[in-house]
């Protein structure tokens, strides 16, 4: 926690200093730069952070890293098939996981997405914790709690200090960050907005998955639901009401949503390819 604290005091008195640098766009594309290879299968991590998480935390966590091949693993592997197909349909490199309310897996369905997503051998894969006010996904890696979004979005941090790679190949997170009060507001800024087109264009074979805030819970979806191409929407079966999926669908009227993913499903995991 003491070098957090030493990280946001120094981001807080070069912002005084400088003031908006005119050079924190050519900053965001030189941290965006970073460890991206001629060849995707070597990819040597310089600057992002690596934390090599055990694989036995992973299995704990319910991520697929965590699992040989099974049922779990061929699910996910047959949603990241089925989102790649329509990105790639239609031109697209960014799709937003989120849910009608809260407790409901939207946070899970993201990770493995994105996870499933990197193990394509021609892509990577960037998940984006934008759920400010509740950013759990450092959780998932038995991490602490530590900068993310947030406090690029309020300090400037460079964001090349914020990307963590959990030591999955292809794959990197930037975290949620310091929780945040007021977070529709900031994911409307004009500043998020440019991140995530820099985000959008500067990699091709890179896929950016957003885990977004539940529907119905605040208004952050709605502020930033423009900056995406697309949408999924994670129910959990037995909980989640026919009319909450309906409001959750209208809100996303302006944004196309791909489908939807049957969480905590009663029926059995069968057998897929010789896995069980």
């Amino acid at each position: 926690m003491e070098r957090i604290k030493q990280a946001v005091e120094r981001a807080r008195r070069e912002r005084s200093a400088a003031g908006t640098s005119p050079n924190s766009t050519l900053r965001l594309r030189r941290a965006l730069a970073e460890d991206v290879p001629d060849s995707l299968d070597q990819i040597a991590y310089t600057k992002t952070r690596t934390v090599d998480v055990p694989r036995a935390i992973l299995r704990k966590q319910h991520i697929v890293s965590g699992f040989d091949p099974c049922g779990f693993t061929e699910s996910f592997k047959m949603l990241s098939t089925r989102v790649s197909r329509i990105l790639h349909g239609q031109g697209w490199n960014t799709v937003a996981v989120t849910s009608a309310a809260e407790g409901e897996g939207k946070t899970l369905v993201a990770l493995n997405l994105a996870i499933s997503l990197a193990k394509d051998f021609e892509r990577t894969a960037l998940l984006v914790e934008a759920d400010l006010r509740k950013p759990s996904v450092h959780e998932h890696f038995g991490l602490e709690p530590g900068l993310g979004l947030s406090d690029y979005l309020n300090l400037d941090i460079p964001l090349e200090q914020l990307l963590v790679n959990p030591g999955i190949p292809r794959f990197v997170f930037l975290p949620g960050g310091t929780p945040q009060l007021h977070s529709s507001e900031m994911l409307g800024w004009d500043k998020t907005g440019k991140l995530v087109e820099e985000l959008k264009e500067r990699y091709p074979s890179r896929i950016v998955v957003f885990d977004l805030p539940p529907l119905l819970a605040a208004a952050d979806v709605l502020a930033f639901a423009p900056h995406v191409q697309c949408a999924l929407l994670v129910v959990e079966e037995g909980k989640t009401h026919e009319e909450e999926i309906q409001r959750a669908a209208e809100l996303l009227a302006s944004t196309p949503l791909i489908g939807t993913v049957l969480n905590m499903s009663h029926e059995p995991v069968v057998s897929v390819y010789g896995y069980s």
